[in-house]
């Protein structure tokens, strides 16, 4: 019989919860050291600026827990950022549809390259990266592609609704539904299932490839619809951007404790990912200010590739000291 001991639930609370401990660390060390940090334009400012990542990195999330991977989502968000500001001129909805529509077509042929020609995710969005990145350029003549501001495109990433930035209500809606996808119907949990075993749901008379081939799908959507939010919020289709995007969204689905080989995330830890690798980023540009240290974006780079790996490693030693516990036990 397994001994519920206070040592062992402390340690699998740390292990599921850390993130969301670090994050709180992370907000009161900043709120102590300097000013106007909690103030409104900091926190709509963060909000505003890694919506676009939060996006992203929720449909990292759930292709993850399958077991697979998604490189080419930087890529897209180019795409979708360029497609999106060719058509601001449209109106803001068109715009978005067609940003939304260049992701999805995307994540369409990722979803039938894994699903229908069974080629590895890790070759499939690769090619897919490469090509998103090529049409990217191709569309936008290689340069930024400015967007219409007549036409209010722009208030999709520029305006707030109940004083809360729209692209930090865009993303907010995505994640409940992520949630409740996850954890209230047969495809969230078919999504855990294929990446715990995959022969194993198949054997179980469970769609793996149309859960799978969804998921692609939604990611690429995803992906798409940040890079209209990138492109409404900078007044430009940016082609070249998105470069690092999907290590960042792959950096904050393992910080919010998804397993990278399937079949254990959390939507909710991952949104607290993002929210922590971008208040670090906001606490170093502090840092600068106050000018006690001046740190180039290439060594902040270096400090947040350092402190995901220091939270791996904790979430790693904490997970298999939880095991061992309930073995001996």
């Amino acid at each position: 019989m397994t001994e519920n001991r206070p040592g062992t639930r402390l340690i699998s609370l740390l292990g599921s919860y850390g993130v969301v401990l670090a994050l709180l660390l992370l907000i009161l060390f900043g709120w102590a050291r300097y000013d106007y940090f909690l103030g409104l334009f900091n926190i709509t400012s963060v909000l505003r600026y890694n919506s676009m990542f939060a996006l992203v990195a929720l449909g990292m999330c759930f292709v993850i827990m399958t077991g697979g991977i998604d490189l080419s989502v930087g890529s897209t968000a180019a795409l979708g950022s360029v497609v999106a500001a060719l058509a601001s001129p449209q109106g803001p909805w068109i715009g978005l549809g067609a940003g939304l529509g260049a992701g999805l077509l995307v994540g369409f042929i990722n979803a039938i390259m894994v699903t229908r020609l069974k080629i590895m995710p890790f070759v499939a969005t690769l090619a897919m990266m490469l090509a998103a990145s090529g049409t990217a350029l191709l569309l936008a003549d290689n340069q930024s592609v400015s967007v219409s501001y007549e036409s209010g495109f722009t208030s999709i990433g520029q305006d707030n609704f109940l004083g809360f930035p729209i692209p930090a209500w865009i993303a907010l809606v995505a994640y409940v539904i992520g949630w409740i996808v996850l954890n209230f119907t047969s495809t969230g949990r078919g999504v855990l299932a294929i990446g715990g075993n995959e022969d194993a749901t198949r054997l179980m008379g469970l769609p793996a490839d149309r859960i799978k081939f969804l998921v692609y799908l939604a990611s690429g959507g995803l992906a798409g619809l940040a890079g209209v939010i990138l492109a409404s919020q900078f007044g430009a289709g940016q082609p070249i951007e998105g470069v690092g995007w999907e290590l960042f969204a792959i950096a904050a689905v393992v910080v919010g404790g998804t397993l990278l080989t399937g079949g254990v995330g959390s939507v909710g830890a991952t949104l607290a990912g993002v929210l922590l690798l971008g208040i670090l980023f906001n606490v170093l540009n502090f840092e600068n200010g106050k000018g006690w240290i001046s740190l180039s974006a290439y060594w902040q780079s270096v400090i947040r590739g350092l402190f995901l790996l220091v939270v791996v490693i904790l979430q790693a030693k904490l997970s298999s000291r939880g095991s061992v516990a309930v073995r001996d036990h």
